[in-house]
């Protein structure tokens, strides 16, 4: 099937579906009526016509029993790069919510420097923001990156790009719960945590945080030490329990005869590939009959390594 037809198919079962929540109307205005769109999206944008509609293919290829509305819809977020089937299917409510209310929030969040080509990924990650509530969802979102992280105007489009899913939390049952947990951890580079660590402001406290932090203690650490290992390497509050964690220390417990002590000094052994780092470069060493710590074993390149393994077999 065409991918055009499978647009209109999704579409038109997405139609179907059940609502999960109402729509809601955001605050903010589109543009003036006299400003002059640049192109296809902003054209829509401003003023979805039928002519224009009917002029385009995928009008054509939607489902027929589908409104005028509707089908307006469905093009403007294809046009404007987002896969409407997918956002329909995810988020069923937004089949209720308007397409001036969809370009409030475009608008809205281009005030706010977002700009049109980053909108794609954004909505394709988290639809839901396409319902928001401008008033009393996303303009929070951006007072706590002001107010809360300290986060310059200006730099509100990087903060956004790196982690879209801040639009998608809510600020007082998400981001400042987090905030709070992660800064009595010790974390105080607000910076750090708005630009480079922001995942772990969407992560859920009780879910997330708390029962990584737990793990890191069931191995014998001390409350304290396991905080230093995540402030040091916040990345392990992202790794999976189960997928991740365990199966690493198990092997460095068991394979590699490793003392706890080394992998406190050196949490990013968690950040390596068990299958494609640490398995063969530990496999190398035990040929060679040689041991070297945590940090050269991983971090070094091939190169590097390879030079690291003659250089002790030429010295021994």
């Amino acid at each position: 099937m065409p991918a055009l037809a499978v647009v209109g198919a999704a579409a038109a079962a997405a139609a179907n579906c059940s609502l999960c929540f109402s729509s809601q109307h955001p605050s903010a205005q589109p543009p003036p009526s006299n400003s002059q769109p640049t192109n296809t999206v902003d054209l829509l944008a401003a003023k979805p016509t039928k002519s224009i509609l009917e002029k385009h293919p995928l009008y054509l290829q939607t489902h027929s029993n589908l409104s005028l509305q509707f089908k307006e819809k469905i093009l403007f977020l294809e046009i404007m790069g987002v896969d409407s089937g997918k956002a329909l299917s995810l988020h069923p409510s937004l089949h209720t919510t308007s397409l001036h209310s969809i370009h409030s929030i475009i608008f809205f969040l281009q005030t706010k420097g977002i700009h049109q080509k980053d909108l794609p990924r954004i909505f394709g990650m988290c639809p839901q923001i396409l319902t928001s509530n401008i008033k009393t969802h996303l303009n929070p979102v951006f007072n706590f990156l002001s107010h809360d992280l300290r986060v310059p105007d200006h730099n509100f489009r990087r903060v956004i790009n790196k982690c879209p899913r801040l639009l998608a939390c809510s600020v007082r049952n998400q981001l400042k719960p987090a905030l709070f947990y992660l800064q009595r951890l010790g974390f105080k580079d607000l910076e750090a945590l708005a630009h480079q660590d922001s995942v772990l402001l969407v992560s859920s406290v009780e879910k997330t945080l708390i029962p990584k932090l737990e793990y890191l203690v069931s191995l014998g650490l001390s409350r304290d030490e396991a905080v230093g290992m995540v402030l040091r390497c916040p990345g392990l509050f992202t790794f999976s329990v189960e997928n991740n964690f365990k199966p690493k220390y198990e092997y460095y417990e068991k394979e590699m005869e490793g003392r706890l002590k080394e992998l406190k000094e050196f949490p990013q052994y968690f950040a390596f590939s068990l299958e494609k780092r640490i398995k063969p470069r530990h496999m190398e060493l035990v040929q060679s009959g040689l041991k070297v710590p945590l940090p050269q074993m991983l971090k070094t390149t091939d190169d590097e390594f390879r030079e690291l393994i003659t250089t002790r077999h030429a010295a021994g």
